[in-house]
């Protein structure tokens, strides 16, 4: 049965490349695949209509050619903008790319809705890295992993001001304990002036550091600006410093705000 992938975000956010990339190395992996560009579909038909009705009506013709493909995958390439034309398509993998605030055409930009549900979200414009890993889970149908709350799970508590590639190491380190990480952040903004960034811009970096590759294995929870730990005996659970190098530990969130001119 045909695996219909479709790969959709703003106009130049890298989809063509990416979409022809991941169809070479599923090639090279002795299986079939299609691919559809909804700018070669739109000037086969002649078909510029970019209203909505326009793209509700491309969003039937990709679910039309995929639904008579007879190939192991259909790679659908285009903006697909809406929920509503994500849900016509009706793919298996979902690959969003997310690797530019806004396009050349402000029509798309306003209309664009993030995605609320995805398999893949590609931040960076490293169209090899991001098919080989993609790749790899779709053939061998790994899907991401969900986050359970009942299972057991590290904390992490601090205030992420900004987040780094310390606190990315530490993460590392705490995810290949329990195979999935709270990441509590302190509601400090402003506090003692050297805490510039409120919670949703604190989130959207971690997530963008994070979600590509460990989708499905944390969470990002905003907590009281929490100063002082206090527990009793016998807890059942472990408190850890982890000690991960000199070179880690002097990178400095103060000399990054700097450079941010904060």
């Amino acid at each position: 049965m045909t695996q219909k992938i479709l790969i959709f975000g703003l106009p130049s956010s890298g989809k063509t490349t990416i979409s022809k990339e991941i169809q070479k190395l599923i090639q090279q992996s002795i299986k079939s695949s299609d691919y559809f560009n909804g700018d070669d579909i739109r000037k086969a038909l002649n078909d510029w209509d970019f209203s909505i009705d326009g793209r509700l009506r491309q969003a039937n013709r990709f679910s039309e050619f995929a639904s008579k493909a007879t190939t192991d995958y259909v790679i659908m390439d285009f903006v697909c903008p809406l929920h509503e034309m994500r849900d016509k398509v009706d793919a298996d993998w979902l690959i969003w790319m997310d690797t530019v605030e806004k396009s050349q055409y402000e029509d798309t930009n306003k209309m664009f809705q993030k995605p609320n549900k995805y398999d893949f979200r590609v931040v960076e414009k490293d169209s090899n890295k991001w098919a080989k890993f993609i790749v790899d889970h779709i053939l061998n149908n790994k899907r991401r992993p969900i986050f359970n709350p009942r299972q057991p799970t590290v904390q992490m508590l601090g205030r992420w001001q900004p987040w780094h590639p310390g606190h990315q190491a530490l993460f590392e380190k705490a995810l290949s304990k329990t195979g999935q990480v709270a990441i509590m952040v302190r509601d400090c903004q402003g506090y003692q002036d050297k805490n510039p960034f409120d919670f949703d811009f604190v989130k959207d970096r971690i997530d963008r550091c994070l979600e590509p590759m460990f989708q499905g294995q944390y969470t990002v929870l905003l907590v009281p600006n929490i100063t002082n730990i206090t527990y009793g005996r016998d807890v059942g659970y472990t408190i850890t410093q982890e000690h991960l190098g000199e070179e880690i530990h002097k990178i400095s969130a103060t000399e990054i705000r700097k450079q941010m001119n904060l």
